[in-house]
């Protein structure tokens, strides 16, 4: 994804999650974290205001292959979205719902543009 950083480490994941704001959408759920300042001095030059984004399919989604393509699907949908329309400096988490995988992708893609504005994490069309 370019113009996007994945969150990897469980820690990561575990601090945004613990910020306690999400917006729980149809075919995904978002939680989002700004990050503080000691954390964006840590980070590469190039990656300071990026957001950072990390995916989860727990396995109430369904079996392996069904936890992958709800991942996969949701990579694609906030490649789309979170470039042109992520807040930067922030961290995000995107949790696939059983929905994730029956849900048309344009809607998908409306779920994910609903959940940032709900978050107040909507940068315009801009960029």
């Amino acid at each position: 994804m370019p113009g996007i950083a994945r969150l990897k480490r469980r820690a990561e994941f575990l601090r945004v999650a613990n910020a306690r704001r999400k917006a729980v959408m149809p075919g995904l759920i978002l939680q989002a974290l700004k990050r503080p300042r000691e954390m964006t001095a840590m980070l590469n030059a190039e990656m300071i205001d990026a957001p950072r984004v990390g995916f989860t399919a727990s396995r109430k989604v369904g079996i392996a292959v069904a936890r992958n393509r709800a991942r996969r699907r949701l990579r694609a949908a906030a490649g789309q979205v979170m470039p042109r329309h992520a807040a930067l400096g922030h961290d995000y988490v995107v949790i696939a719902r059983l929905q994730t995988l029956k849900r048309p992708f344009t809607a998908l893609l409306g779920d994910f543009e609903a959940a940032l504005k709900q978050l107040g994490a909507w940068r315009g069309n801009n960029g």
